[in-house]
């Protein structure tokens, strides 16, 4: 038992040479310009609109009795009848033409010959090919019930097992071939694995196992992607060749790619003989644009089916693909009525705060797909549950949802082994990290979810040593031979368990229902927004009428006050006196409040004008008012690092003024004496409290070394007109000052709090929504 399905050795084997056979000769082949048709036919091109004859097989003369020299540079009409012709011409005109089959009687040497002529169009030629009808023996209404009854049974297949039984053992009836195996691609440029099979006695079977991609290099997939059907009659047939070898309008060789006469590889045609095959047809098996394999027949002897047996395998083949998609169809169906209901359960338990539930039950979510990981990466940030991804893999799969539609399921059960352009990431080796990977895009923004699996190593039963893909045959150095009762064992490694239609499905429904939830959350929030807007507008209105309308009784009362006690008589008492200037001094206080809530108010309704400035700029303006506050209280200022911010200079003005006032309050004397600090930081990825306060954003930091506040007091110093000590205490104040700060910052989009330790002083920290550390000539 290997560890890898492929070693270093057989690498080595498929890049050069191995045990002097070079593989990339057969990798190389244009076996679509080999210049030569298969004996039992003839090949002639005209040009359309001349009808003249550019190149003709050198055998025309034995099937057409017009020898290929007379022929070349001659009408067709030579050799087709004239009414024939006109109706290959209008049979394949048009960009979506097919080749087309028509009942000939042609002239030889005067006495009439049935031949079948195929028709086609390649690169502005008229291809046609021309095979003699051996025998008119199959009566039409035979043939026809074999098909429909093929047809009949194929679409009763309930299963991808039960379909390719059924095909492998229609085909063989059909043809007469002795073997004939359904061969699946493990991806379009794998190896193969035999999952069907219909063998005559004696031959030895190949059901289960595995044939290395080798086998059939990729211009034959390309080949079977764009002609359905290839028949090789005989492999010891000699080769005819064409007269010219190539065009002479152009000096390529004809593309014989939709031909059925095309010659065979002498590869192929080795690796046909060494498998002890002498005649073989392969009809391709199409999913959704893409090759998803073969039906290969091989026989004991030569045999050519004939041309309508060919177009019946073809519309077999048809068949077959059509089936596999319903199939598949149905499978999904199921799957989404099954899928459907888990994947609601698993939605409802992420509807309130998607993040955060989902850290809490990202169990039920991995499970849902039998995942060992799942990771929800959305607007930048990421939570999962179960196997951890790389960062880097999390960077490119956010690259790669980004060019997918929201919705659209991507997934790879072996990603060590994707190209470059579909993932540009490289695991460190193929059994470590995730071997598989199912992603589900949530936006166009790059958000996306994604599970994981790890490797899951598989046994697979190999026909021929993938240690040795090259091997002495009967005729020389070859590909190995098959059939030779070797089975090979080995494990193939860095792959996980492929994801299902049923996996596909069940991301797709979450998705669906995800995106269903957050909308409504979405919708929920912006009605709310919208409640909060008027409600604020409401608010903003009544205090600043509530707030001016009161100015005007208030300076009637204290303005009354005053004139009682100047117009008072000598007697007036002191009680009296009292109370008049209590009464004097609560109004000017009421109308401090009011001038503060008018203020506030203010702010609700003023637009903002927003520009680069220089941080410490501001600062100085800042000073000429809170500088002589600091100098009467002996604090002193200390500047940090200051970078330039994004703001409403006005406003950032008031910010920092409101502040350094504050900070001139409750300094008090330390070792360094009595000082305030204004300085900037960038942001971390958390701020206090564990709150985001936006990873990479400025930070401005007014610190000072006065008596701190108690953690459970901290919230309260930004309501308004609220104050920790008595109006007189440490400097007095309205208690508005920080609540202004506040919402002039959240006008900003940014946010405000504090850091304070008591006994050991406060820092007053604030975000501008915008304001970007600017990068240093190192970053660039």
């Amino acid at each position: 038992m290997v560890d890898r399905w492929l070693s270093e050795r057989a690498r080595a084997a498929e890049a050069g040479v191995e045990g002097g056979f070079d593989l990339t000769e057969c990798v190389r082949e244009p076996i679509h310009l080999l210049g030569g048709v298969q004996s039992h036919g003839a090949l002639v091109a005209v040009e359309p609109a001349s009808g003249l004859v550019v190149v003709a097989a050198e055998n025309t003369g034995e099937i057409l009795g017009v020898e290929a020299a007379e022929l070349v540079g001659a009408p067709v009409t030579r050799v087709l009848p004239e009414e024939d012709y006109a109706e290959a011409v209008t049979g394949t005109a048009g960009t979506d033409a097919v080749p087309v089959t028509l009942p000939v009687l042609v002239d030889f040497g005067g006495a009439g010959r049935s031949v079948d002529v195929s028709a086609h169009r390649r690169d502005g030629l008229l291809i046609l090919e021309f095979e003699p009808r051996e025998s008119d023996a199959l009566a039409f209404g035979t043939f026809y019930t074999g098909i429909r009854r093929a047809l009949a049974r194929l679409r009763a297949a309930g299963s991808v097992a039960d379909c390719c039984g059924i095909a492998v053992r229609e085909m063989r009836s059909l043809t007469g071939f002795d073997r004939v195996v359904a061969y699946r691609f493990d991806g379009e440029d794998g190896p193969g694995e035999v999952v069907g099979e219909d063998v005559a006695p004696g031959w030895e079977p190949w059901l289960g196992l595995w044939f290395p991609a080798t086998d059939i290099p990729p211009q034959a997939r390309r080949l079977y992607r764009e002609n359905w059907i290839r028949v090789i009659g005989d492999v010891d047939d000699v080769t005819v060749g064409l007269r010219p070898s190539r065009r002479p309008d152009t000096g390529e060789p004809l593309d014989l790619s939709l031909a059925a006469l095309r010659t065979v590889s002498g590869f192929h045609l080795e690796y046909l003989r060494n498998i002890g095959v002498r005649s073989s047809m392969s009809v391709s098996v199409m999913r959704e644009g893409k090759l998803w394999g073969l039906i290969a027949c091989h026989g004991a002897l030569p045999l050519r089916p004939a041309p309508e047996v060919r177009s019946a395998c073809e519309m077999f083949g048809v068949a077959f693909s059509l089936q596999l998609s319903a199939i598949e169809e149905r499978e999904r169906a199921d799957a989404l009525t099954d899928s459907g209901q888990r994947a609601a359960s698993v939605a409802r338990l992420l509807e309130d705060g998607l993040e955060r539930r989902f850290a809490e039950r990202g169990g039920e979510v991995t499970e849902l797909l039998d995942a060992d990981g799942v990771l929800l990466s959305r607007g930048g940030r990421t939570v999962g549950s179960g196997d951890a991804l790389p960062a880097e893999l999390v960077r490119e799969l956010g690259r790669r949802a980004a060019a997918l539609a929201p919705g659209e399921v991507w997934d790879t059960d072996r990603l060590s082994e994707l190209p470059g352009d579909e993932l540009p990431y490289t695991p460190a080796s193929p059994e470590e990290g995730p071997a598989g990977i199912l992603m589900v895009p949530l936006s166009r923004s790059g958000d996306f979810l994604a599970w994981a699996r790890r490797e899951r190593p598989a046994p697979r039963r190999w026909a021929a040593d993938p240690w040795a893909p090259v091997r002495v045959g009967p005729r020389g150095e070859r590909l190995t031979p098959r059939g030779s009762g070797e089975v090979f064992r080995a494990t193939m490694r860095g792959r996980s368990l492929p994801w299902t239609t049923r996996d596909r499905t069940a991301a797709r429904e979450l998705w669906r229902l995800l995106t269903e939830l957050v909308l409504r959350h979405a919708d929920a929030v912006e009605t709310l927004n919208d409640e909060l807007r008027m409600t604020n507008l409401d608010l903003d209105g009544f205090a600043h009428a509530a707030a001016h309308d009161l100015k005007e009784p208030l300076r009637g009362i204290s303005n009354a006050a005053t004139f009682a006690i100047e117009g008072a008589p000598a007697g007036l008492d002191g009680t009296t006196v009292r109370r008049l200037l209590t009464m004097q001094r609560l109004a000017g206080r009421m109308d401090e409040l009011l001038n503060s809530l008018l203020h506030y108010a203010r702010l609700g309704r003023s637009g903002l004008r927003l520009r680069e400035l220089e941080l410490s700029h501001v600062l100085d303006t800042a000073l000429e008012v809170a500088g002589p506050r600091l100098a009467e209280e002996g604090v002193r200022l200390v500047r940090g690092e200051l970078p330039p911010v994004r703001a409403d200079a006005d406003r950032l003005y008031e910010i920092l003024v409101n502040l350094l006032v504050n900070a001139a309050k409750y300094a008090r004397e330390g070792d360094a004496g009595r000082w305030v600090e204004v300085s900037a930081r960038v942001a971390p990825a958390e701020g206090a409290a564990g709150q985001p306060d936006g990873a990479g954003q400025v930070v401005v930091v007014v610190r000072d070394n006065g008596i701190g506040i108690a953690p459970e007091r901290q919230h309260e110093v930004f309501d308004l007109f609220r104050r920790l000590h008595g109006p007189t205490e440490r400097g007095g104040g309205t208690g508005v000052g920080l609540a202004v700060v506040k919402r002039i910052v959240e006008r900003h989009g940014g946010r405000l709090w504090v850091e304070s330790v008591p006994g050991r002083g406060s820092a007053f920290c604030f975000t501008l929504e915008g304001s970007q550390p600017s990068a240093s000539p190192a970053d660039g």
